[in-house]
């Protein structure tokens, strides 16, 4: 991995690579996307046709620092998400940060869509809902160790969610998507910093970075560039719009 910006470039280790993405305390909200050059997302539905070694390393990375991965719930079960548990490779790299070797990961979905049963339908995992969701399901989650989260009336409220995440120790957020939930977010004006590797590949696919248009245009500054067999890792922040009004996000 090649530090191209910001200046000395040079060749990062895993400790650098670390620190290339380690983020000051406090709380904060980043994105972690891979993207072909015309912006698509997934190749047969998943994302790691766009993948890479050094794709991987990153992705490690993000969640080793992150507190939570926020992610839709239509991402986790096309990805086949399951808890990131002490003995797995990630809970140990986590255990030698000094982090907790558990990861969290919230799964957001305004029906609920998560059921008793699911792999992720365990602790620590939360699930963020709003009150429009089935209670019953709510509560037989709530009663296999879910957290559950009512953010909302008939849709998820994703500053409240992030509010109510970070009441439960949650500060830095990592958020995987998918673009439903990641326009939701810029919508809502809650993004600090995009986490973008470019493969170098056109696809053509559907599912693009972005699902649709923004209530407005979202203008980012770019912080940082790694560079890997042709990979770019790219990490921007969002420059947030002093007058932009926080709306109440949709889940899937």
């Amino acid at each position: 991995m090649r530090r191209l910006l910001p200046g000395p470039a040079g060749d990062l280790d895993d400790d650098g690579l670390v620190e290339a993405y380690r983020l000051p305390p406090g709380r904060s909200v980043r994105v972690d996307f891979v993207a072909s050059l015309d912006g698509a997302v997934t190749v047969d539905g998943r994302s790691e046709g766009l993948g890479s070694p050094g794709d991987q390393r990153v992705f490690r990375v993000l969640r080793a620092l992150a507190d939570v991965v926020l992610v839709g719930h239509g991402t986790a079960a096309s990805e086949g998400y399951g808890p990131v548990v002490a003995g797995s490779t990630l809970g140990r790299m986590r255990a030698a940060l000094g982090r907790p070797a558990e990861l969290p990961i919230a799964v957001a979905s305004r029906r609920a869509s998560l059921v008793p049963g699911d792999r992720l339908a365990v602790p620590p995992t939360v699930l963020v809902t709003c009150a429009a969701a089935d209670p019953g399901r709510r509560a037989a989650l709530a009663d296999a160790g879910v957290s559950v989260l009512v953010c909302g009336e008939d849709d998820v409220d994703l500053p409240l969610a992030l509010d109510r995440l970070a009441e439960l120790g949650h500060e830095q957020v990592l958020c995987e998507g998918g673009p439903v939930l990641l326009s939701a977010a810029l919508a809502a004006d809650v993004v600090d910093e995009l986490d973008l590797s470019i493969a170098p590949a056109l696809v053509g696919a559907p599912d693009r970075l972005v699902a649709g248009a923004l209530p407005d245009i979202v203008r980012l500054d770019l912080r940082q560039l790694l560079e890997e067999d042709g990979v770019l890792f790219a990490r921007y922040a969002l420059l947030h719009h002093p007058l932009r009004v926080s709306a109440p996000g949709r889940a899937p």
